[in-house]
């Protein structure tokens, strides 16, 4: 069994190893990282050999650091990071270069039919009738989106909504509220198999999908990382914020993974504090009095116009793992459109959480 994991901000592990009587045997750990002294790389594989198949790679980190030789370093590599490889081995995870990757940019949509087109083109990957997606989106007006457990009433101000005429929709995947403007917010959604983070936690798969952003911003002289659990910073404040949600396939079988990123290129503090509810002990979790502070926009840190930052970001992809043009198809844009009928727009979904 082969497992690869590409550590955020880090090398490639790639692990071979078999599975004989429940337990792991002839273990082969390599890649592109730096490790020493040479020794320390038998060490890693006489650890993982003779561990037991179902050990999680928290397990299978603390048997290869009681294995290692003192005084060993590593670089761009961690002993979980190897943990998790092992583990992909074994569910048979992909990778990104296993797949046919397809690009849809449409022009602006609104904001209620963005949310059924997340959940019509994840369904269909799950499906096996679309390939993995990356999907980038326009928006024809502005919007608050909240998140699938938010309550609508503690994070949205419903006068200052009404003031602005600003749309409050609600997501299918959890985490915060998220405020966008067209011109002023790059959003992005990747569907794609459960197969491509499998072995990895919830978390992981986090910082697993949002790595290939992470290296096309610093090609744009953006130094930025992952923040636990689900946003990207840099030295001036957080620039994005990420989300999930898993649907099942058909009949209970392998399912996919929407993963959707909002990132501010520019922002209207004043007014986005006028919508949202943003409560003190939020901004105090985030190390700041002021919601203005939390997010440092795209604009002031690359000077680039929009589109080439989003260019920018979908050539990074397309050179890392292949990616053609495509779009929604007739039969998805009309089962998203009733959606946007039968749920997304409809009271009883936004408000599901008063």
């Amino acid at each position: 069994m082969h497992g690869e994991y590409k550590v955020p901000g880090g090398k490639l592990v790639v692990v071979d190893v078999e599975v004989e009587d429940g337990v792991l045997r002839h273990p082969q750990v390599a890649g592109d990282f730096f490790l020493e002294p040479d020794e320390a790389l038998h060490a890693v594989n006489r650890a993982l050999d003779g561990a037991p198949a179902d050990t999680d790679a928290a397990g299978l980190a603390s048997r290869i650091d009681r294995a290692l030789p003192e005084g060993t370093v590593m670089y761009g590599l961690t002993s979980e990071a190897v943990g998790i490889a092992v583990r992909r081995a074994l569910a048979h995870a992909t990778d990104w270069t296993d797949y046919d990757w397809q690009l849809v940019y449409d022009g602006p949509q609104s904001p209620a039919l963005h949310m059924a087109l997340d959940e019509v083109l994840t369904a269909e990957v799950a499906a096996g009738r679309r390939p993995p997606t990356l999907r980038v989106w326009e928006w024809a007006a502005p919007a608050v989106i909240i998140g699938s457990f938010q309550s609508l009433r503690n994070e949205v101000d419903a006068q200052g909504a009404e003031r602005h005429g600003i749309e409050v929709v609600r997501r299918i995947s959890g985490g915060g509220a998220m405020f966008v403007e067209p011109g002023n917010t790059i959003t992005y959604s990747l569907s794609v198999p459960d197969s491509l983070v499998q072995g990895l936690s919830f978390q992981d798969s986090y910082a697993y999908l949002d790595d290939w952003v992470l290296d096309a911003l610093g090609e744009m002289g953006i130094k930025a990382w992952y923040q636990p659990l689900n946003d990207i910073a840099t030295e001036q404040g957080k620039i994005a914020g990420a989300a999930q949600k898993r649907l099942v396939g058909p009949d209970g079988g392998p399912g996919a993974v929407l993963h959707h990123v909002t990132m501010a290129y520019d922002i209207d503090a004043d007014k986005m504090l006028e919508v949202l509810r943003t409560g003190r002990e939020k901004l105090s979790d985030k190390g700041t009095r002021s919601a203005k502070k939390r997010v440092d926009p795209l604009r002031r840190q690359t000077g680039l116009p929009r589109r080439e930052v989003i260019d920018g970001l979908v050539d990074s992809f397309r050179r890392r793992y292949g990616l053609t043009d495509g779009k929604v198809t007739d039969e998805e844009l009309a089962r998203a459109q009733e959606l946007v009928r039968t749920k997304f727009s409809t009271p009883e979904w936004t408000t599901r959480v008063p």
